[in-house]
């Protein structure tokens, strides 16, 4: 059985897809709590737009095709990757783009969509459930009935996202690290832990375990305000479900001093939702003893300048950066 192709420009996407994939892995050697192990970095900022959100995109856009022209245009709801990927696609087709975002939005993303010709349109009231994702797809939903030509790639729900990662991401991983390690992917969508332990559960040992933050009903009911963009989502998954395999919560303060520590310890820079898995990996290093741990991150620093690194942002929510782990070798690259 084969997947989708999906590194085939359509439509009229220029080289874009060709580019994305083939990321490097980064091995740190760690000790936390006493226990020694290795942490494998798969750097997804490495794609042509800056994350993992770029596979997702080519993949999206591709499941319209023959639905949208420079007339039509697509719309989705985002937090800012998916948006940023789906605008330079929309961008190279000649094909409007509308994101719809939020006030957590990062600066940065809404200006490269926008350097992409994008439509931004801002969801400004809070949902309820700790976040703006339900007034995000209310306003599709509104803009889907006041302009029937729009087309809605639906990151939600489009079995495109799981594809992607069942097809494109987990297969390269699988070239890069061991077949029996331990693979964390954050949750939002869903779209990235399904499409892994889908592989995983045909053709690897690993275990695949989702990371996710307190106020999220990614996978499970929590209640509670979520502060880091990227991770967490006010609906259930439309893809995975607690059931489905092990989670692991992380509070934002752990987020945010790993992601920390890892940037002065190794120069790597990553961002909130991966400063969530490398915490996970560290925890499950010192209390489940595991000596490799791989994270799938998503995305870099440079949306979260004025959040996760800035001392005054973590100042003001009272977050420290105490180091949670110690680097005790050199880091080794590796390509597919």
């Amino acid at each position: 059985m084969t997947g989708p192709d999906l590194a085939v420009p359509t439509p009229r996407t220029g080289l874009i897809p060709l580019l994305v994939g083939d990321t490097p892995v980064v091995s740190v050697p760690v000790t936390a709590g006493g226990r020694e192990g290795t942490l494998r970095l798969k750097l997804e900022s490495f794609n042509p737009c800056g994350s993992i959100k770029d596979r997702t995109a080519v993949a999206l856009f591709g499941s319209l095709a023959g639905q949208v022209d420079p007339v039509t245009g697509i719309i989705e709801s985002t937090s800012g990757n998916l948006g940023v990927a789906l605008a330079a696609l929309s961008s190279a087709a000649h094909v409007p783009f509308t994101a719809v975002v939020d006030p957590r939005t990062p600066a940065y993303a809404v200006r490269e969509m926008r350097r992409f010709g994008a439509s931004v349109v801002v969801a400004t009231d809070e949902d309820g459930r700790g976040g703006y994702l339900l007034s995000r797809l209310a306003l599709v939903d509104r803009m889907l009935a006041e302009r029937p030509t729009l087309r809605w790639t639906n990151q939600y729900e489009n079995p495109a996202n799981p594809a992607a990662h069942e097809w494109g991401t987990a297969p390269e991983l699988a070239r890069q690290v061991p077949a029996d390690t331990v693979v964390l992917a954050a949750v939002s969508t869903g779209g990235t832990l399904s499409g892994l332990r889908s592989y995983a559960a045909r053709a690897t040992k690993w275990t695949v375990v989702g990371v996710d933050v307190p106020g999220s009903h990614a996978v499970g009911h929590t209640d509670g305000p979520r502060l880091l963009s990227g991770i967490g989502s006010s609906k259930c998954s439309g893809f995975v479900s607690a059931a489905d395999g092990p989670v692991e919560r992380v509070r934002p303060a752990e987020a945010v001093a790993a992601a920390v520590w890892l940037l002065e310890q190794t120069g790597i820079g990553v961002g909130a939702s991966s400063g969530a898995l490398v915490a996970a990996a560290l925890r499950l290093i010192e209390r489940d003893r595991l000596t490799d741990v791989v994270c799938v991150c998503a995305d870099g620093a440079g949306n979260y300048l004025d959040t996760v690194y800035s001392p005054h942002w973590r100042a003001a929510h009272g977050f420290r950066t105490d180091p949670p782990a110690v680097v005790r070798g050199p880091v080794e690259w590796s390509t597919v």
